[in-house]
């Protein structure tokens, strides 16, 4: 069945009467939460040290809040460090790797550049395990005396990993989830992680340039009975005299935290456990990305870019679109900004010329829908010439 037949055609071209309310669906840093206002975000620790014992009980918060969220056992231990998430995923291989074999996981370009890091940078000899854009590499093949870098959902291809169970429970290396793209959209079996990090601007709407960085209980060990060959900057450094440096974990961040961002995101947090905490999290961005699914099955120029329903991201849900180039996209993409109906939707740079829909939970189902109509009038328009 598809809306775009030659018999409305014409129809498709005219500009829809309603707009999506809030057309950001851009995927990261993502769409704020619903009814967002910085002039309501508490301001009293700004302006003060983040030493100070308010700012050390605001960071605190923020990690207990997040750890609520994310239903994490008292068995990790999470902290803010530096650099959003390329910067809490580089600080764990920069600390951890080397000392036993790596296996790199690479479907999409963030993965790809844990490759370069770990064959170039560190000049380990990963085994690597690749797949085109839209697809997984053979899970069931991991070694797992190795240690495993991999992305639970990958953000600029739409794919994800189905779940934990490839993940070893008997596994003698660690396993290094990046997971920006799916903290508060799924629910981790985190007994299965070793080391997890994200970044607040994705599904929680908040701010970048922050990464989290949690660590499981054998994260720590290797941490404390492991030295890497390799210099450590001192934004890397998690131990000192060979034990965990624990107010990491406890809000006294390596270095100066932006206080206004963490501001943002306890309010982002707080939000959060107003509309029903992870399970409300997590039905927003399923609600979203079925909303989504409908449009793409009722439209024949559009599809999934990951065709496997099962491995299909649920947040930067992918989008091929029939006989597009970069330049078609980029046009596409184009036209919604410039009426002001879609914001950002543009595949990522290194992925296949498509469309990129965020659909993690501070995105309106409302938005979704409303966004179809205007998706038929820019590919009307774009296909006229």
């Amino acid at each position: 069945m598809t809306d775009t037949t030659a018999a409305d055609a014409t129809l498709a071209s005219a500009k829809p009467a309603t707009k999506p309310a809030r057309p950001f669906f851009s995927s990261g840093p993502c769409a704020k939460p619903p009814g967002w206002d910085a002039a309501k975000l508490a301001t009293d620790s700004l302006g003060r040290s983040h030493r100070s014992k308010l700012g050390k009980a605001r960071l605190q918060y923020c990690l207990d809040l997040m750890r609520e969220l994310l239903r994490l056992p008292d068995t990790h231990r999470i902290g803010i460090v530096p650099g959003s998430d390329t910067g809490a995923f580089e600080m764990a291989m920069w600390t951890m790797l080397g000392a036993r074999g790596v296996t790199t996981l690479a479907w999409e370009s963030f993965g790809e550049g844990w490759v370069t890091d770990a064959l170039k940078q560190l000049k380990l000899e990963p085994t690597v395990m690749r797949a085109d854009y839209g697809q997984l590499p053979d899970l069931d093949s991991v070694d797992w005396s190795d240690d495993v870098l991999f992305t639970w959902n990958g953000t600029t291809s739409g794919v994800r990993v189905p779940d934990g169970e490839w993940i070893a429970d008997g596994r003698e290396g660690l396993s290094f989830a990046d997971a920006t793209s799916a903290v508060f959209a799924y629910d981790l079996p985190w007994d299965k992680i070793d080391v997890a990090t994200f970044s607040w601007q994705k599904v929680l709407g908040g701010e970048a340039a922050h990464g989290v960085l949690i660590l499981g209980p054998r994260a720590v060990e290797r941490l404390e009975s492991y030295t890497p060959a390799w210099p450590l900057p001192k934004v890397f450094r998690l131990t000192k005299g060979g034990k965990l440096v624990e107010g990491v974990f406890k809000g006294e961040t390596i270095n100066t935290p932006s206080m206004l961002a963490v501001e943002d995101a306890i309010a982002a947090l707080e939000w959060a456990k107003s509309v029903g905490g992870a399970d409300g999290l997590i039905a927003r961005s399923d609600a979203n990305a079925e909303a989504l699914d409908k449009i793409v099955a009722h439209r024949e120029w559009l599809g999934h870019l990951a065709v496997d329903r099962g491995i299909r991201s649920k947040t930067s849900v992918c989008l091929t679109v029939e006989g597009a180039d970069t330049d078609f996209i980029k046009t596409f993409a184009g036209l919604l900004e410039k009426e002001g109906a879609a914001y950002d939707i543009a595949g990522y740079r290194d992925a296949p010329p498509g469309l990129r829909i965020w659909c993690g939970a501070t995105v309106d189902t409302a938005d979704i829908e409303a966004l179809g109509p205007w998706l038929d009038w820019a590919w009307a328009t774009v296909k006229a010439g």
